[in-house]
């Protein structure tokens, strides 16, 4: 079921209204230039080209997979998160660190919440699989510690590391969910309350995990007990088609094998889909329509849009136990709010 998100209204929704508005009508969507040439009365038409994909042309395709053209205080979110996480670990104290692998980047930083046998968060980053490290994304550890449960942010390679290829990252995602559901008793968790969450391209990554065969790592089927998605990708054909591609070497055996949608016969875990009604009009795309895929399958999903939010306010209600993130993740784990 979809429901809607309606804790608030933000400024953004009135300057990204009708490009959304004709993004879900089918037309094309007007770039940031167009919209800056709109407003300011200059007349410059662009010409589309040729359809690309989902009636996109290239340069819309483009801008439909870069989250800059949708959210102009993308800067100002992202200082906040950051200061978010200093917060997180001057309340709570540096993290621990473990390993998952041998590579230095294979690691876990750990907040524990002082709770015995506590359930297990482990959140996977995003940064459009280039960018970003676990450090970076601390801000929603006093939320979960705070109601809880123990909260572990991944590191793992970008894809400038892996010479272009997304099936490295998404092995060490798998490889640091199964460490820690073996070494969960060891820090206070319960294994059998383990649950994933991720944040855009770390979303696919996480989609990734619940289509994986368990059982090939030594662990139960159901060794994750749910997923909490939020403005992610579960189909790569677009991303292959966009400026995406001039860094992912996209192949037909990664964009079939690693796109989620296509394998829902191996979804069983309960997954909850956000997305924001700001978030740019391909990431809205994919969340509805891997929502509707998993319902039609008759998987275990609830899709969730948010008004409101762009990509980046998207993240942020992570850090906020009543916002649309915070709220699903909670819920899931069956936490009550601190």
């Amino acid at each position: 079921m979809t429901t809607p998100d309606t804790c608030r209204r933000s400024a953004l929704g009135t300057l990204l209204g009708a490009p959304l508005a004709l993004a879900a009508a089918g037309a094309s969507v007007p770039s940031t230039s167009a919209a800056a040439e709109a407003a300011t009365g200059a007349r410059a038409p662009r010409v589309r080209g040729p359809e690309v994909y989902m009636g996109l042309d290239q340069r819309e395709l483009d801008d439909a997979y870069d989250q800059r053209v949708w959210a102009p205080n993308r800067d100002t979110v992202t200082r906040r998160m950051d200061n978010t996480c200093d917060e997180a670990r001057r309340r709570l104290g540096e993290p621990l660190r473990r390993a998952y692998g041998d590579k230095p980047v294979e690691g876990l930083d750990l907040f524990r919440t002082d709770r015995p046998n506590a359930p297990i968060q482990l959140y996977i980053h995003g940064g459009a699989w280039r960018s970003n490290t676990a450090r970076d994304h601390a801000y929603p550890a006093e939320t979960v510690v705070r109601a809880g449960a123990h909260f572990i942010a991944i590191d793992f390679d970008n894809v400038n590391g892996t010479d272009g290829s997304l099936f490295p990252m998404v092995d060490q995602v798998r490889r640091a969910i199964a460490w820690t559901y073996r070494n969960a008793k060891g820090f206070g968790g319960d294994p059998e309350r383990l649950y994933v969450s991720g944040r855009s391209s770390g979303s696919h990554l996480g989609a990734c995990a619940a289509i994986t065969d368990w059982k090939a790592f030594g662990l139960p089927v159901d060794a994750v007990k749910g997923y909490v998605l939020q403005s992610g990708m579960y189909d790569l054909r677009g991303p292959r088609l966009s400026q995406r591609s001039s860094y992912v070497k996209f192949t037909d055996e990664m964009e079939h094998e690693l796109s989620p949608q296509r394998h829902l016969a191996r979804i069983g875990a309960p997954l909850v889909v956000l997305w924001g009604s700001d978030d740019s009009p391909e990431f809205q795309r994919q969340g509805r329509d891997f929502t509707a895929a998993l319902q039609k399958a008759g998987r275990p999903v609830q899709g969730i849009l948010c008004n409101g939010y762009n990509h980046y306010e998207m993240a942020e209600s992570f850090a906020n136990p009543y916002g649309p993130v915070g709220r699903a993740a909670l819920e899931q784990m069956k936490l009550a709010r601190a």
